[in-house]
């Protein structure tokens, strides 16, 4: 096997990017501290066909040095909003019919390798804070919760790691038919 060269991987431009059918998935940071994990979360988005990111609360914006390194230029290709109260995005959001997942370790949450999302519908994923995860009153206001099952000796998962995880299991179960 060769390893194939960035000229051989037939890549979006960036108008073709912005033109592309997206995935219904929606992405939501709450109160994210690190401009890497932002960087990161773009990037992956990118690579994804995410249709935007809301960046809530104390969640940084580009431009910025850091998120820049990271996200390798996905700033200019993923749509992107920033809206300070996370619930109150949550209530418009679900006036247009997203279906509204937070991605935290709670009561009743249903495990990602269980999540069964429902085909033709748009869902919104909340990650939140890098320490304190979704705030409580996010939670409250989410249609679901959602959990990356973790076998180990931690219980958590750095943010970018956990978008990355969540977003393929997502885009697999949606666009896989």
């Amino acid at each position: 096997m060769r390893k194939l060269k960035n000229s051989e991987l037939d890549r979006l431009t960036v108008n073709g990017f912005k033109e592309a059918k997206k995935t219904p998935i929606i992405i939501i940071l709450d109160n994210v501290r690190s401009l890497n994990n932002i960087g990161s979360i773009f990037r992956t988005s990118d690579a994804f066909l995410i249709e935007k990111i809301y960046l809530c609360g104390i969640t940084a914006t580009p431009p910025h040095k850091d998120i820049h390194k990271t996200a390798l230029g996905s700033t200019d290709t993923v749509a992107w909003e920033y809206i300070e109260n996370t619930t109150d995005l949550i209530k418009t959001l679900k006036l247009k019919d997203v279906k509204i997942c937070a991605i935290e370790q709670a009561e009743n949450a249903t495990m990602l390798s269980d999540f069964k999302p429902e085909q033709n519908s748009t869902y919104a994923l909340v990650f939140g804070n890098e320490v304190k995860g979704v705030n409580q009153d996010v939670v409250n206001a989410c249609d679901a919760v959602i959990e990356i099952p973790q076998f180990g000796t931690k219980h958590s998962l750095n943010i970018a790691i956990s978008c990355g995880v969540v977003i393929w299991d997502m885009h697999c179960k949606l666009i896989a038919e």
